[in-house]
């Protein structure tokens, strides 16, 4: 019952404009103010007096007054959500945008390596077996294995028989060894 009736003057309080009926408001609630705030005291009459009234009134004015500035607090928290929003969102579409022409440089990177690569490797089938086999001496076995593994069989094996026996054996067993944990 006193939860009803405190929400009924907060509705009327908030309904009703400031203005001339304020202190006939503020008379007419008092009897209802006073059952919720001290519910012992429910047959109170209300005081002719006006004192009270004036403080009820005053009471409402400075709630008003707080409510307010909380709604101006909130509204201005609220614009400046609004606007770190449409910061993160013109962020992340600078972010997409650079990420898109990341992958296409890296595209472009991966295409000419690839075409460098391809070329030297048609180089190397192309020379003498005995002059690619003293660059493929000097090679790291696994960097080596990359380029037999990608000639044709015929000039890998040229440049493999005329490599010394240890290089190509160490050769051999990286290009043997490529594939053998793809399957897992």
């Amino acid at each position: 019952m006193a939860q009803s009736r405190a929400l009924l003057l907060i509705a009327l309080v908030l309904a009703v404009p400031a203005g001339a009926r304020l202190p006939d408001l503020a008379n007419s609630l008092l009897p209802l103010a006073r059952d919720w705030v001290a519910p012992a005291q429910a047959n109170v009459s209300v005081v002719e007096d006006g004192e009270e009234s004036s403080a009820l009134l005053e009471a409402i004015r400075v709630r008003q007054t707080e409510l307010s500035g909380w709604q101006e607090a909130l509204s201005e928290r609220e614009q400046a959500v609004e606007s770190a929003q449409a910061q993160l969102e013109a962020r992340l579409s600078e972010l997409a945008a650079a990420e898109e022409r990341l992958a296409q440089t890296l595209a472009r990177v991966d295409v000419g390596a690839e075409d460098d690569i391809a070329r030297l490797t048609a180089v190397f089938e192309n020379m003498k077996a005995d002059t690619s086999a003293a660059l493929f001496e000097q090679m790291e076995p696994r960097f080596a294995a990359g380029f037999l593994g990608r000639m044709q069989p015929e000039a890998a094996a040229d440049i493999l028989s005329a490599l010394p026996t240890e290089s190509a054996y160490a050769i051999s067993v990286v290009l043997a060894g490529r594939n053998a944990g793809a399957g897992q």
